[in-house]
């Protein structure tokens, strides 16, 4: 089983707008304390063709879809082809990419969704990355801070790196798939193409390619 943390690694950048940017740093917890400044430089380079700006340093795309009753505080892109449905709460320093879907009482903060994300359902996302395709099912969560507020460190194959960040939550490889229920514990790395049960409380590193169905059980996927 293959464990990495490296930015190029977990992502296909080129599913994000914010692609160019990631590619610059070698672990992507490292762009979490940029992110609002990263809003607003790329917001103002909008097409105003492609996109409308409803209120301040807010860019919502001319083709999603935006319930009225969903909630969308400043500094957020949303893209193209997104669907934010009824209820959903936008916190700020929000990217989210294209054809996504943010749901049903879900509440982003200070997070980046690429292209084709889905979180469709009591989802808590703060201080995370959600690669190409992830997906959230019901009342999955990522928890960003630890019970004694102390820095994360990130968890792994007997490595320990620190992020001097007190706020940081989980990194979803390309098509991870996490099961209703569960917790995403703060620096919580899940690999490409890795599935979590449902009722899980992960903490660490799992690798790509793999089944998560219990702390200590984690099997790999059989290739057909």
């Amino acid at each position: 089983m293959k464990t990495t943390w490296k930015t190029n690694h977990l992502f296909d950048l080129s599913h994000s707008i914010v692609g160019a940017y990631l590619s610059e740093k070698e672990f992507p917890w490292q762009i979490l304390p940029e992110i609002g400044a990263l809003v607003l430089r790329l917001g103002e380079k909008l097409p105003p063709e492609r996109f409308d700006q409803p209120s301040e340093n807010v860019w919502i795309a001319k083709t999603a879809k935006i319930s009225e009753k969903a909630t969308i505080l400043p500094p957020c892109i949303i893209g193209e082809n997104t669907e934010v449905r009824p209820g959903a709460f936008l916190r700020g320093n929000v990217i989210v990419g294209e054809k996504c879907v943010v749901g049903n009482s879900s509440e982003l903060k200070n997070c980046i969704l690429f292209d084709c994300v889905q979180v469709p359902h009591y989802n808590y996302v703060g201080d995370s990355i959600l690669g190409f395709h992830a997906h959230m099912g019901a009342g999955a969560i990522t928890s960003n801070v630890k019970g004694d507020k102390s820095p994360v460190c990130i968890h792994g194959d007997g490595k320990t790196e620190e992020t001097g960040l007190k706020k940081c939550g989980a990194f979803l490889g390309d098509y991870a798939e996490i099961g209703c229920q569960t917790v995403l514990n703060p620096g919580t790395v899940i690999g490409r193409h890795t599935t979590v049960y449902p009722l899980c409380s992960v903490r660490g590193t799992v690798p790509e390619e793999c089944i998560y169905k219990a702390e200590g059980n984690i099997v790999t996927k059989i290739k057909e």
